[in-house]
Parts: structure tokens; sequence; C-alpha cells
């Protein structure tokens, strides 16, 4: 099985960055008519978990990593899932 990167314009590329509480990061470019896609905050940092929260323009989804995974794989030809709601 190809991975995401093979999937993804051929090339994807991980930025590696640290943050505190109450920090974030803003995934869109600032330098465009284009809006700002996505702003992760960090929101508690515990011994074993970090809370993340997402902001993102109503339209666009946001699932868990092993979530989005699952609909991948369930994606029918034409586009319909066969992922109960």
């Amino acid at each position: 099985m190809k991975g995401v990167s093979d999937h993804l314009y051929g090339v994807l590329i991980m930025l590696v960055l640290s943050r505190r509480h109450r920090e974030s990061v803003v995934v869109g470019d600032p330098g465009t008519c284009i809006e700002r896609l996505l702003k992760v905050t960090v929101l508690e940092i515990s011994r074993s978990s970090v809370r993340l929260g997402f902001e993102v323009p109503g339209h666009i989804p946001v699932n868990r990593w092993e979530v989005w995974r699952r609909y991948q794989t369930n994606i029918q030809p034409g586009g319909t899932s066969t992922v109960a709601s």
C-alpha cells in the first residue's frame, strides 16, 4: 500500500515545532487571499497526553488520524462511504 506521501503531490514534509501551553500553529499562507485553513492551539499538557484545540472553517472536517484512515479505507468508487454515521 502506498503511503500518504506517495498519494499527495508525491512528497510530504513534516515540520516539527515545539509549542507551550496556549501557543498556536496556523496552516495557511498569510501572503495570499486564501483564508486561514487551520489553527491548532495547545490547550493542556499532562504527563501522557496533550489536548489540542482545532479552529477551522465549518466546511472543513477534522478527524483523528485513525478515523480518517478508516473512512479512506471504506470509500467506495463514486465517493460514497461504507462507514455508518
